[in-house]
């Protein structure tokens, strides 16, 4: 945080200095009061939790600064604190947010999107920190709890921020905006999640294309083109720029040419200025990680790149270093030689779909196998998600399903019913998937396992059998 006094803060909310010194100077700002301490001001917002609040065990916290809008006999007795009243707390904070913000005149990406929020973040991020002193989110931690904290992070030595916006309901997009003002808004993709509180898919896409109000008629959007979803959110009520990536479709950052190769994918990547530009130029470029998702990645990293005066070439050299997300699609060896896909950091039914592509991008004739747990927060459509992911599997040629979870056995039972020609094993629990594994396994397979970071007895599993094969080494 850039260092501030009371005075500058209390001017911008219009406060008045009830106890203590204009001169006092401020670190960081909070609204938890359970993070109090030195150097410190907090607002005051959750009146009822300072109701009957043990002040008296804050004095060894001090000197530390409030803003509220009621006084309480026992924070005034505290010695070394300072008090500013204000009319109202929840107005004086947000205008606090607002001049805090207005103090910086740089680029701010703000990311969300299904999948590939927290990939492209770091690629980004990865590129700019070359030259540029830069912040943002750190790995997935994205809730609105923290928007404080990341706003923040931004001070004078701050060139750029990267920010994820994630969507648990239906306002988190604009409300992330409020705090971090983004110049630039990017959707990765829209599939479904967060049905448990965005309740039907189109609720959950307009969620997302919250992102379009957020950037103002000033901003860059940065959207998927070959995403079939986003083309449903009214791209035509942005105001600002528009930057387009994609594969399949028409697109200013156009990706083709596409290979596995090493480790990553290599293509050839077309850049168009405009729709209506004749010119137009071609770059090879490669990119750590596997699967056509990486690419799309990749577009949208370097697409946002450029709009920050970065170029193409030199974006391509950049991202050549970039280390991709532990648990994201990543390779590893098990005991006898077979190689384990490890996609345990999150789980959709589109994450799914990219996964199974990947295996069999990268499969080479070997027996594949995939391990797949439930989806999570699907809502009233958790059956309907499930049993199109078990169509899906039934169409991509897998030779061995297993399923673990009582959602996940509706997985099992359509691809069954849709004539899936592989063995299909359905577990409710983890119980015995280790001792199946053992008998099918052998050093010509390559195992996907497929679940999200919560699903702790798969992630355990997935882990011991790592961890064995480097025991071994």
């Amino acid at each position: 945080m850039k260092v501030m006094s009371v005075k500058e803060i209390r001017l911008c909310i219009n406060g008045q200095l009830l106890k203590g010194s204009d001169d006092f100077m401020v670190n960081d700002v909070t609204y938890h009061r359970d993070k109090i301490g030195p150097n410190k001001l907090v607002f005051l917002r959750h009146k009822t939790k300072f109701k009957k609040f043990n002040w008296g065990k804050l004095s060894n916290l001090t000197p530390f600064a409030v803003v509220t809008d009621t006084l309480y006999a026992g924070l005034e007795s505290i010695p070394m604190c300072t008090i500013i009243k204000v009319l109202d707390v929840e107005s004086a904070f947000w205008n606090f947010v607002n001049f805090y913000r207005d103090q910086f005149s740089i680029p701010v990406v703000s990311i969300t999107g299904t999948n590939g929020k927290t990939t492209t973040k770091d690629m980004i991020k990865h590129i700019l920190r070359v030259d540029r002193t830069v912040t943002g989110t750190i790995s997935s931690a994205n809730s609105r709890a923290q928007h404080l904290t990341y706003l923040l992070s931004i001070d004078e030595n701050t060139d750029a921020a990267v920010f994820e916006s994630a969507v648990g309901e239906p306002g988190d997009v604009l409300l992330a905006s409020r705090y971090y003002k983004p110049t630039i808004g990017m959707i990765t993709n829209i599939g479904v999640y967060h049905l448990d509180r965005c309740k039907t898919p189109e609720a959950y896409l307009k969620a997302k294309a919250e992102m379009i109000q957020a950037i103002g008629p000033h901003g860059t959007l940065i959207v998927n083109a070959d995403d079939e979803n986003t083309k449903k959110i009214g791209l035509e009520k942005c105001k600002g720029k528009v930057l387009t990536f994609g594969i399949k479709n028409f697109a200013l950052f156009r990706a083709s040419t596409i290979e596995y190769e090493n480790n990553g994918m290599k293509f050839v990547l077309t850049h168009k200025k405009s729709k209506t530009s004749i010119l137009r130029k071609k770059y090879s470029i490669y990119v750590p990680g596997y699967g056509q998702h990486q690419v799309l990645n990749a577009l949208a990293t370097i697409a946002a790149a450029y709009e920050m005066g970065i170029g193409i070439e030199e974006s391509a050299k950049r991202i050549l270093s970039f280390r991709n997300l532990p648990s994201h699609l990543e390779c590893a060896i098990g005991e006898g030689g077979y190689i384990i896909v490890d996609d345990t950091w999150s789980s959709t039914p589109s994450s799914l779909k990219a996964a199974l592509e990947t295996l069999n991008g990268i499969a080479n004739g070997r027996k594949k196998i995939v391990l797949v747990g439930d989806f999570k927060r699907l809502g009233d459509l958790n059956f309907h998600f499930h049993h199109q992911a078990g169509e899906l599997m039934a169409k991509m040629e897998v030779d061995t399903l297993i399923t673990v979870g009582p959602l996940a056995a509706e997985i099992a039972n359509r691809a069954k019913e849709r004539g899936m020609k592989g063995e299909v094993y359905s577990f409710p629990d983890i119980q015995g998937v280790e001792s199946l594994l053992t008998k099918i396994v052998d050093k010509n397979s390559i195992v996907l396992v497929k679940c999200s970071s919560t699903n702790q007895p798969i992630v355990k599993l997935k882990n011991k059998l790592i961890q064995r094969k480097n025991n071994q080494a």
